[in-house]
């Protein structure tokens, strides 16, 4: 449901809502860009709080919360890490294993920040379950399911490109012009499931990937 303030509304109640972020918006104001997905949200949810974020170039589902307990209990709910969270994306390459799990230690690159790099000794623990769900020989791509178990900044493509293959369209992390084969981040936030902070009845919240 798109409405004037030009945002999709994949889940609302009194406690709540789900949105959906277009690839390239910020999630919160930055510093040289003024358009972002809170103050188009605040526009017509004055209320609305922030609960996390999606990097500017992912797509998928964002939570607000509309007041100050339903904000308090879904971030408790990422911090303990009840929220279950499934993304899909395209790589570079065809992975051979139909499923598998990814595990490293991650810490900003201070000299190159925003980016992420592997640091097995200071670095925080990051864990990813990820399946196959196609494999496109012609296009030399894979399209898999991914399941972050920790929430580090950018894990899903510094945990891609790990493994060897690059989440297609990705500027900060390419191998071999995988950053050229699509004119977006093929990564998207598609399902979030978790019990509401509130009424703590069970919530599915799907978002359709566009690529």
């Amino acid at each position: 449901m798109q409405n004037k303030t030009n945002i999709t509304v994949l889940y609302q109640d009194e406690d709540f809502i789900a949105v959906e972020k277009p690839s390239g918006l910020l999630c919160v104001p930055g510093l040289v860009e003024p358009d972002n997905l809170f103050d188009r949200v605040k526009s017509a949810f004055p209320n609305a709080r922030v609960v996390h974020r999606l990097d500017m170039y992912t797509s998928g589902i964002v939570l607000f919360g509309l007041h100050y307990e339903a904000q308090k209990g879904l971030n408790q709910l990422f911090e303990k890490r009840l929220i279950e969270k499934q993304y899909i994306a395209i790589v570079d390459g065809l992975i051979e294993e139909e499923l598998g799990e990814i595990h490293s230690a991650i810490i900003c690159d201070w000299p190159n920040r925003p980016r992420q790099k592997l640091d097995w000794i200071n670095g925080k623990h990051a864990s990813t379950h990820y399946r196959i769900l196609s494999r496109d020989k012609a296009d030399n791509s894979t399209r898999v399911l991914l399941k972050p178990v920790t929430g580090r900044t950018h894990q899903l493509r510094v945990h891609m490109l790990q493994i060897g293959h690059p989440i297609l369209g990705d500027q900060l992390y390419p191998k071999n012009g995988s950053n050229l084969k699509r004119k977006r981040l093929t990564l998207h936030a598609e399902e979030l499931a978790f019990n509401h902070p509130i009424t703590n009845g069970p919530i599915k919240i799907c978002s359709q990937v566009q690529f």
